[in-house]
């Protein structure tokens, strides 16, 4: 995408505008009709097309072809050049997005500052775009623990392949991090990742922001799906989509193609689709919600992104990476982690996931202490208080009789414990300072049993199983 495609059906214009660019040190193509012009862009797009308006014995005119090479290659500038030049003409070209439109027989020295100004004006632009990509391909995948392994190792199954993924997790857990690290590790790393938030965009507004609209008085406006093309869209929260969006992102899965808003032409794009919900789809199908069809065409591999309770074991690390982040972007203190207060973050409720864990810890790095590590006063809790040694009971314990209360207090002491340590009996019986043996008679007399779930060991109440089940 480096040299210039010249456009015109007079051959002694086009050779003599390709021998002045070649003296000045750019590489050329050179096209006489429409077939000619639509068929080196298919090849190669150039790094920008000179362009006339009048084409004898073509299909297609200056105007059609800059509409096709805006809508399928909207980075390469397009310069118009005529010799019935006008301004009504000159106006439709900029409209249609040329960079800039001049008459024949034109100055050779305003052609090149012309053509010089489109080419860094491209370079920029594609500079830019490389800048945000690299920016997506930097997003670390941060974690350890056996559920973590388990969802990173299915990621790593889909990177190199086709296929549309689903993510399947609760709010904050982290799945556009995970939408983003299939992009950055596919074959579409150097193509543009862009997210459409489907909570987020006003039903009404939702088919423009996707296709794009087409107006008189504006002219062309992609839209998403085409500020996409080449790459992977990601549509983040996918059940929130409004059900008449649904069935025209259906017909675009199915076919590539669409128009935009106001529009009549049909519009090319190549994307990978990549979709999350932290809803039960199934479910909103049945209450008819969500398209069964679109459930099928988006659910090809249905990837599980576990919340933050179910992978505590990466707590330290993630608060780790937090804590030298917000040092790097924002010249909070770097910090270290006491062990209290790494044992009390392992047995927080965490109902807004890593999300949650991230402003916490920003929010600490803040309010806190400039140095030291980071106590536990400094965490809120919502467990039994401890003062001076004095254990503050939480009401319902505190009715109990004491051979109750000691074994309620055992068996949520050893479930949040196991848990921390994700299922591994091992390490909560060294922390808790029992032998293994002894922990297990202990968990088999209060009716405390493992579960696989998300790729790990959790510890539930038998009772709770039997729920479940």
């Amino acid at each position: 995408m480096s040299d210039i495609l010249i456009v015109d059906d007079e051959r002694d214009i086009r050779e003599l505008v390709s021998d002045i660019l070649e003296d000045e040190g750019f590489s050329t193509r050179l096209a006489g009709n429409s077939e000619d012009c639509m068929a080196a862009i298919n090849a190669e797009p150039p790094g920008l097309l000179i362009l006339d308006i009048w084409l004898k014995d073509s299909r297609m005119d200056g105007i059609d072809i800059l509409k096709a090479v805006k809508r399928d290659n909207p980075d390469v500038p397009v310069v118009i050049i005529s010799g019935h030049g006008n301004i009504e003409i000159a106006v439709a070209a900029i409209k249609q997005g040329a960079y800039d439109f001049i008459e024949k027989p034109f100055n050779i020295d305003q052609l090149m500052v012309v053509i010089r100004r489109a080419m860094e004006t491209s370079r920029l632009r594609r500079e830019n775009a490389q800048l945000k990509r690299r920016e997506v391909s930097s997003t670390e995948m941060i974690g350890q623990s056996a559920a973590f392994r388990a969802m990173l190792n299915q990621l790593d199954k889909v990177t190199k392949s086709n296929g549309r993924v689903m993510l399947r997790g609760p709010a904050g857990s982290g799945k556009e991090i995970a939408a983003r690290y299939i992009h950055a590790n596919s074959n579409r790393s150097n193509a543009p990742f862009v997210t459409v938030n489907c909570a987020g965009v006003e039903p009404e507004r939702m088919e423009e922001v996707l296709f794009g609209r087409e107006t008189a008085d504006r002219g062309v406006e992609p839209g998403l799906l085409e500020q996409a093309h080449g790459g992977i869209i990601f549509f983040d929260e996918v059940a929130d989509m409004p059900l008449g969006t649904q069935s025209k992102i259906l017909r675009v899965l199915v076919d590539q193609q669409f128009q935009r808003v106001g529009g009549a032409d049909k519009v090319r794009v190549d994307l990978r689709v990549i979709s999350s919900t932290n809803r039960d789809l199934e479910e909103e199908i049945r209450a008819e919600r969500f398209r069964q069809e679109l459930y099928h065409r988006l659910n090809v591999v249905p990837i599980s992104v576990p919340s933050l309770e179910d992978r505590r074991e990466d707590i330290p690390v993630l608060a780790a990476h937090f804590i030298e982040s917000c040092h790097q972007s924002q010249g909070l203190p770097l910090r270290e982690i006491s062990e209290e207060a790494v044992a009390l973050m392992q047995t927080m409720p965490w109902p807004g996931n890593v999300r949650q864990l991230k402003n916490l810890v920003e929010r600490v790095l803040i309010l806190g202490d400039s140095t030291g590590p980071i106590e536990a006063r400094e965490l809120p809790s919502n467990e039994e208080k401890i003062e001076e040694g004095r254990v503050v009971l939480s009401g319902a314990l505190a009715t109990l009789p004491l051979r109750e209360a000691r074994e309620a207090f055992e068996r949520e002491y050893l479930l949040t414990q196991i848990n921390r340590f994700g299922g591994n009996i091992s390490r909560t019986a060294s922390f808790v300072g029992m032998e293994r043996s002894a922990l297990h008679r202990k968990l088999k007399s209060l009716g405390v049993v493992t579960s696989g779930k998300s790729g790990a060991r959790l510890a539930f109440a038998d009772d709770e199983v039997e729920a479940a089940e």
